[in-house]
């Protein structure tokens, strides 16, 4: 493989196609939320189904991920990667010339199977192209283009509605899918994984389960923690995800082995990551919700003054990737991630109904920086922690668990924020913006001590080297 690599164009070309259309990705989890009144105004439609262009995206994208990345291993990456970025890409231009909200919601549904099928084989299409010893710098590339994509787009959504028209925030996707496709086919090498036939009933109750619960997550702050759609979709979907965790450890070929778990990398550096979007994203959510409504800025100015903290990741996350290379992963995650949690304290004692941009800024630094030492390092810890036949479901698992840590967060930190405030005067927000934000502090502090859980460097590469060596597997037709 490391041959047609080089013919097709090797790591550099990996790097861009994987990160652009990763980029784009994580951009549409929130570019939609400060663009939501112009769509209003156009289409019309009630709060609800507003709430639900953003939430179709969450849904699809989340409980489509690991089955998204066991396709790509079974019938090949590339392949796959493909399809994903024709679904997303022709979407996003449905998207930009819905008629209505009903044909907006739908087209954002399909948005999220498309972004769902591409985003866990971008990691594992950089892994196969990366040398091993050069891969710390290549994921903390990645990690930075991802990590602005989350972080930025309240600003991108906000700058393009307030100065060309909200159609453009899909329509950003279109040239850079068309441009991506052929590159792609030209310059990427394909790659399978283990080749085990696709497990049916680990991925009925995989997606089963993710969805229940991620659409008990999104619905439960606009309908009620105690209306029966949103209690169903929780209950069963935990039940859904028992019955995959039982399935898992016994089946033949699962579509997540539940023994990966049993490693202290997987497992410590995925719940680090669920904690790190639970209390990030939550945190963006709000914050950009209070530099405009509470400070006044507009969309464009709220997401310039947010840079320190959104486009730090820019800057440090390849210098984090390199130390990781050199001192390992676990400490500079945890790192990253006891500044973040610092930097959101801060920001939760700062903030008033008329608190000035300097006495901000300290705390947003520090949180950039912590954001920018978690994004590099973590994606090298997940991929490491597995053999390489397995990078795909790891990834589609780590993928996921971070898209409902980021559906948690928002949940979570909005109904925080709607029992000790609300939104009916300044210093009203301010009351549930305060302990929402220590609640983002607290959580990623705990995601900081899940990342110490990790063995060091040596230790986990001994570790994987030395666990039993998979199951044979039947041979598929094909």
């Amino acid at each position: 493989m490391s041959q047609e690599t080089a013919r097709r164009g090797g790591a550099g070309w990996a790097l861009v196609i994987t990160s652009v259309a990763g980029f784009m990705a994580a951009l549409d989890n929130l570019v939609v939320t400060t663009a939501l009144p112009s769509i209003r105004k156009d289409l019309g439609g009630a709060l609800d189904d507003l709430e639900w262009t953003v939430s179709a995206y969450t849904l699809t994208f989340a409980v489509l991920l690991m089955f998204g990345a066991a396709l790509g291993d079974r019938f090949g990456r590339r392949r796959l990667f493909l399809a994903g970025l024709t679904v997303f890409t022709a979407a996003s231009a449905a998207a930009a010339m819905a008629p209505g909200i009903d044909s907006l919601i739908a087209a954002r549904a399909v948005q999220g199977v498309g972004a769902a099928i591409m985003m866990p084989l971008t990691l594992t299409l950089l892994t196969a192209a990366v040398p091993e010893a050069k891969r710390g710098m290549a994921y903390g590339i990645w990690g930075a283009v991802n990590g602005l994509a989350v972080a930025s787009g309240p600003l991108i959504g906000g700058s393009l509605t307030e100065h060309v028209s909200w159609h453009w925030i899909f329509w950003l996707n279109v040239p850079l899918g068309l441009a991506l496709l052929p590159l792609a086919r030209l310059r990427l090498a394909e790659s399978h994984g283990t080749g085990a036939p696709l497990d049916i009933p680990g991925t009925l109750l995989a997606s089963g389960g993710l969805f229940g619960i991620v659409y008990g997550l999104v619905r439960g702050p606009a309908d009620g923690w105690t209306s029966p759609l949103v209690l169903t979709g929780l209950f069963a979907g935990a039940a859904l995800l028992v019955g995959f965790v039982f399935h898992g450890s016994r089946a033949r070929n699962p579509m997540l082995p539940m023994r990966l778990f049993r490693s202290r990398a997987f497992s410590g550096i995925n719940a680090a990551s669920l904690l790190m979007f639970l209390g990030m994203f939550g945190s963006i959510f709000l914050l950009s919700q209070y530099m405009q409504g509470v400070l006044g800025y507009s969309p464009t100015e709220a997401g310039l003054r947010m840079l320190p903290w959104t486009g730090m990741p820019m800057i440090v996350a390849p210098i984090a990737g390199i130390l990781s290379d050199r001192i390992g992963g676990r400490p500079v995650v945890a790192a990253g991630l006891f500044l973040q949690a610092a930097g959101l304290g801060y920001l939760a004692y700062v903030v008033t109904a008329d608190a000035s941009y300097a006495a901000q800024l300290p705390g947003l630094i520090v949180s950039g920086i912590g954001m920018a030492l978690y994004f590099a390092p973590a994606a090298n810890l997940v991929m490491s922690a597995v053999r390489p036949q397995e990078q795909g479901i790891a990834s589609g698992a780590n993928n996921a668990l971070r898209e409902v840590g980021g559906a948690l967060g928002v949940a979570v930190m909005s109904s925080i924020f709607s029992a000790q405030g609300g939104y009916e005067s300044a210093q009203s927000f301010v009351d549930g913006l305060k302990p929402a934000l220590f609640t983002g502090s607290a959580v990623v502090a705990l995601a900081g001590i899940a990342a110490l859980v990790i063995p060091g460097r040596r230790r986990a590469a001994r570790l994987v080297a030395e666990e039993e060596p998979a199951p044979a597997l039947e041979t598929v037709g094909g």
